[in-house]
């Protein structure tokens, strides 16, 4: 049987019957390892029907980077019809609803993301950002299980995946949907793409195909252009920066991207993990810094030294016509847990209000699985025995059962806040044990540890020195005949050995 018996092509007749395109956010468990994060259950959002743009066989279509995007993104995806109504449908029956499988490119501009608060309205739903076909599949005469996506940017092999261990089986896409909606005959489900998305550039071809056995959906290729019309001021404007352009291409380092600054070397972060931040404060009081710990606050895991850079959330007081503008979608919250790195910490300004939440399980748990060494909060915690169960250790004033929105709108990130008392920047230095949380200046904690590390071995010697019947009086502090001391005992220590401190007699 040829291929013309196993398909047909894609036509306008198609395209003009879609009431509904519906899109599936993460599916792959390439996607999910990329993302940092795997769903417990599919989520979704709509693309308008505009935004469809038919495959041709003979050449490629076209599609328009919008005058002043820089990130128009790519995504390769199989992309199921509609072939029936379907309401209320049981796992079992749901395949059946579905006539046809193609290839569609999930095109959007990561731009505008921040204007969408989590629609995805204005970033994937430009015209021509769905292009489908250019042949359909007959759903019937495949397994769904044994499908392969494969996508080429400039004829290079970039995303190659297949459907047999997807989270989401696409009868659970189909049945899933249909508890509340009506699947309508045309309507578009767009499935997920693997990892390797990237970004395309004016002049860039984006090839994508769906094969299974003998089957296929042919090339769907798409040409990008560069537009020439400017946004208007009323609307809101492109916008891109280094959060959105790593993940536009996956990675910092296929964004081009320099590694994040190495303000805690390895070597630093070992030093100061070996030290207690009693010692710490007590150094630090030597440089006249008085009012760097974070105070008021219980932690989750009291057991563990946590060392990590500081990352920056500001909330303000709620003020309800505020709230609305700020607090839903992709807000300053969920885009400081959602860029978090691997170590950091971050640290939330909540003014001391303990009358609400201000980060509760789901979030807790992204920024564990994003790599954050902890979350601090001078406000309280929600769902806070599953925080508590989380490795990530979490300091917080109290728990509480209330949303943020009773008493907070979340503003800003990556500005210099006030938590517990202290002043925090982004990228201050924060260590937290049993005795308390401190804040670091970056530019002197080389020295300032350095200090801390002398210091301890010296109370070292002192505490031997008292479990031997001295008295603290001339001991501690040294007067100089105990630093005399102290020097012929750390000469004849054995680092090799780790020797005992070598016996020294009495004072009078």
């Amino acid at each position: 049987m040829t291929r013309e018996f196993h398909e047909q092509a894609a036509g306008a007749d198609q395209i003009a019957s879609t009431r509904k395109v519906i899109a599936v956010h993460i599916n792959y468990p390439s996607r999910a390892s990329q993302r940092g994060r795997t769903p417990q259950q599919p989520s979704y959002f709509l693309k308008p029907p505009s935004s469809l743009a038919l495959g041709s066989i003979e050449a490629p279509g076209s599609v328009e980077r919008p005058l002043g995007c820089e990130l128009l993104g790519f995504e390769g995806e199989i992309a199921l019809i509609i072939g029936k109504p379907a309401r209320r449908v049981a796992l079992k029956a749901a395949w059946s609803h579905v006539a046809w499988v193609t290839a569609s490119n999930d095109l959007g501009v990561y731009d505008l993301r921040y204007a969408d608060k989590g629609s995805n309205l204005r970033s994937k739903g430009g015209d021509g950002f769905t292009p489908v076909g250019p042949q359909l599949i007959p759903a019937g005469a495949v397994d769904p299980t044994a499908l392969r996506v494969r996508t080429w940017h400039n004829g290079e092999l970039v995303q190659d995946d297949t459907t047999e261990d997807l989270l989401f089986p696409f009868a659970q896409l189909v049945a899933d949907l249909s508890q509340l909606l009506t699947l309508e005959e045309g309507d578009i489900i767009l499935t997920g793409t693997p990892a390797g998305a990237s970004v395309a550039q004016p002049g860039d071809v984006v090839d994508i195909e769906v094969t299974t056995g003998t089957y296929s959906s042919g090339r769907l290729s798409t040409r990008v252009v560069e537009g020439t019309t400017p946004f208007a001021e009323f609307g809101a404007q492109p916008k891109a920066d280094d959060a959105q352009r790593e993940e536009a291409f996956g990675s910092r380092e296929s964004a081009g991207l320099e590694p994040p600054t190495q303000a805690l070397s390895p070597e630093l972060r070992k030093k100061l993990e070996s030290v207690a931040t009693a010692t710490l404060s007590s150094q630090l009081r030597k440089r006249g810094l008085n009012n760097v710990s974070i105070d008021g606050l219980q932690a989750t895991r009291p057991d563990r030294r946590v060392v990590g850079l500081a990352r920056t959330l500001r909330y303000v007081p709620n003020r309800e016509d505020l709230f609305k503008a700020h607090g839903g979608g992709f807000n300053a919250q969920k885009r400081a847990i959602d860029s978090v790195n691997d170590g950091e910490i971050l640290v939330m300004e909540a003014r001391g209000e303990k009358g609400t939440g201000t980060v509760g399980d789901i979030l807790a748990m992204r920024a564990q699985v994003r790599g954050a060494a902890a979350i601090i909060t001078d406000g309280g915690v929600r769902d806070h025995s599953a925080v508590a169960d989380l490795d990530m250790p979490t300091y917080f004033a109290n728990a509480h059962p209330a949303v943020l929105g009773r008493r907070h709108i979340p503003w800003d990130t990556d500005i210099t806040i006030a938590c517990g008392g202290a002043t925090v920047q982004p990228g201050d230095i924060i260590v937290a044990d049993s005795d308390g949380i401190l804040v670091i200046p970056p530019a002197i904690a080389g020295e300032l540890v350095d200090d801390c590390i002398q210091q301890e071995k010296e109370e070292t010697f002192i505490v031997e020195m008292v479990k031997q019947g001295n008295s603290v009086d001339g001991l501690y502090p040294m007067n100089t005949g105990w630093k005399a001391k102290y020097q012929e005992w750390v000469a004849a220590e054995d680092p090799a050995a780790k020797s005992e401190p070598a016996e020294v007699k009495k004072s009078e």
